[in-house]
């Protein structure tokens, strides 16, 4: 017998270092294996690691009020920096497989609506506040109290509407779906392809990709949208070698000249925390900061309750595990978005894919988080994957969240009717918190005309209040002589 037999088989030896890693992240408790946990961090990963790209090229793209530009190198190391704080933990805080990294919609409400009436050090400085606001409703039960509020049915239309609303993601990120010019004078706002067809060898990628994780789905193949991802990067850089692409989009599958970047920290702590309220006036900075408290408080909520819903992961009355430690860490992350200038970092739907891989604790996040660490350095080389070939994992995780449907009784108008909106409103006005607002608001309505007004929670009754505020802002700033 070995020593480390001896050691692991005495009473007071302590055990292998895989059951400590267990027993801590309730792995084999959830029903996982640490090969599913590895796998769905990756699968996570690179359904998200556009941010990466994207996140800079929105803020890069805007100037504050005195004409000041973000550096583009600065801002790609603050999204990595931020995603993988902020994804380990909550891995390690709340236990969940959920990734965090630079909101998008936040991201341009921040580019394009805050920092043309303030520098970028003043609406950084309002991220962080909204965090920690965030973070005070956390530590007050009040946000934990508001989702424990929600009917279980509207919980499952969210987790419905998120799976629709991101396989709309997907088909758009992959341009199998585009807008339509407005110079079309149509009014179809959509079309298949850039002109009505699918063209292109980007197109060709993306629909083998959807057909290839389908099938592997359909086989009960393990690690079935990694393999798809993997699978048709591979095809991509062939097609990108001997083909001649016009373009891929945000990322180019080539094999890069180098592996390695040097990352550039320069951004870090460039932040006002008052500042914004000298230079802009209280009461615009007031309404600045509530849309983007609204827009991060209910964002987080939805994507919270319907990855967890998809990880099986809701008890009985549609409660998720760790709740108030989950929504500290998420209060916190949008702290450290703005303190690092990349923006508020919030939870990602897309880390339904790595639940779809099988993930169900926050061991997952430990891998995810790790990529985007290594992102500081080796951007040009975990970068190589392009959209059409991640896009088809967004699409199969929209499927799997669509079978929760099949629990919302649609006989009942007062619940089927704030469903159908929650689920509609989602994907096509792009947005987790309008479907979300839409559902709150109908449900309270409908209760209200059928004489039931007393069954909705108090809690609904005040955030309905706000989203009626939040659906209405611009006849309130109107009102106020904001604009």
């Amino acid at each position: 017998m070995s020593a480390a037999q001896e050691t692991a088989g005495r009473p007071g030896g302590g055990p292998p270092a895989a059951s400590r890693v267990d027993r801590f992240f309730r792995i084999s408790e959830r029903g996982s294996t640490l090969g599913r946990e590895v796998r769905g961090g990756f699968a996570t990963f690179f359904t998200m690691a556009y941010i990466l790209v994207l996140n800079p090229l929105v803020l890069g793209s805007a100037e504050d009020r005195f004409g000041q530009r973000l550096d583009s190198v600065q801002l790609v190391t603050a999204t990595a920096l931020v995603a993988a704080v902020t994804t380990v933990a909550m891995g390690v805080g709340g236990n969940l497989p959920l990734a965090l990294a630079a909101g998008l919609g936040i991201n341009a409400v921040v580019a394009f609506q805050i920092a043309p009436l303030m520098s970028w050090d003043d609406a950084m400085g309002l991220i962080v506040l909204e965090g920690l606001l965030i973070c005070v409703l956390v530590v007050t039960g009040l946000r934990e109290a508001v989702m424990r509020a929600i009917p279980q049915p509207l919980k499952q239309a969210i987790g419905v509407g998120i799976g629709l609303f991101i396989a709309f993601i997907g088909f758009v990120d992959a341009g199998f779906v585009t807008r339509v010019p407005d110079a079309a004078h149509t009014t179809v706002p959509v079309q298949l392809g850039g002109s009505g067809a699918l063209t292109g060898w980007p197109a060709l990628v993306f629909c083998l990709g959807v057909l290839l994780t389908v099938a592997l789905l359909a086989r009960g193949v393990k690690g079935a949208l990694l393999i798809g991802i993997a699978a048709m990067t591979a095809v991509a850089i062939a097609v990108e070698a001997v083909a001649d692409v016009e373009s891929w989009g945000l990322t180019a599958p080539k094999l890069p000249d180098d592996v390695v970047a040097a990352p550039d920290f320069g951004l870090l702590g460039d932040f006002s925390l008052f500042g914004a309220f000298g230079r802009t006036g209280a009461i615009t900075v007031v309404l600045l900061v509530f849309t983007l408290l609204l827009s991060d408080f209910f964002d987080t909520m939805g994507t919270v309750v319907g990855v967890s819903a998809e990880a099986g992961l809701l008890d009985e009355d549609g409660r998720v595990p760790n709740l108030g430690r989950v929504l500290l860490v998420d209060g916190a992350a949008a702290v450290v978005g703005g303190a690092a200038s990349a923006s508020s970092a919030t939870s990602y739907v897309e880390s339904a894919a790595g639940v779809g891989e099988g993930a169900r604790t926050g061991f997952a996040n430990l891998v995810t988080g790790g990529l985007f660490a290594l992102a500081l350095f080796l951007t040009p080389l975990l970068t190589v994957v392009p959209l059409q070939a991640a896009a088809p994992a967004l699409v199969a995780v929209g499927f799997l969240m669509m079978t929760q449907v099949k629990h919302i009784d649609w006989d009942r108008y007062e619940i089927a009717v704030p469903a159908f909106l929650t689920i509609a409103v989602m994907p096509f006005t792009y947005s987790i918190t309008n479907g979300i607002g839409a559902g709150f608001l109908s449900y309270v309505l409908l209760k209200t005309v059928l004489g039931r007004a007393r069954e909705v929670h108090w809690l609904l009754w005040g955030t309905s209040a706000l989203f009626l505020v939040y659906f209405a802002i611009d006849p309130v700033e109107q009102l106020l002589g904001v604009r």
